[in-house]
């Protein structure tokens, strides 16, 4: 099997200049965790996660109201807060290698890069819908 048989595609993904609010409303929108960034042109740049939004937001503590928050994360570009250091994968690899990238860098996904476009996302999600096919596959 190669990556291309088991990452989702299309993906959700924003643009750097996008906000934090924008990165939060699309994560809670459609249930992700993992958010790749990408230029006008599709071009892969970076990462957003959600544990990356839970470090920008202000806390709890501070007793802010919902509309607050709201107006300061849409003040503050993806930019500042997106991780730029993300493997990549190519959708010809074998899927054996990016669940060994995966598990050797405890990342929760990994985004498929062609020529430099982003064309997928692997998660741990689709690991385990895997291995849950497998598993009845074998009972069967």
């Amino acid at each position: 099997m190669i990556v291309k048989d088991l990452m989702s595609s299309p993906v959700f993904s924003l643009k750097e200049t996008d906000s934090l609010h924008s990165a939060r409303s699309l994560m809670n929108l459609q249930r992700i965790r993992h958010i790749p960034i990408v230029t006008v042109d599709n071009v892969f740049t970076g990462l957003i996660t959600h544990r990356d939004i839970l470090s920008a937001t202000i806390s709890q503590l501070a007793d802010l109201d919902p509309e607050t928050q709201k107006e300061i994360d849409s003040g503050i570009p993806i930019r500042e807060i997106m991780r730029t250091d993300i493997a990549t994968i190519a959708s010809d690899a074998p899927l054996k290698d990016a669940a060994q990238i995966l598990l050797n860098h405890k990342y929760g996904c990994l985004p498929v890069v062609e020529d430099s476009q982003l064309i997928g996302i692997l998660t741990e999600a689709d690991f385990l819908r895997l291995t849950i096919k497998l598993m009845d596959a074998l009972n069967e």
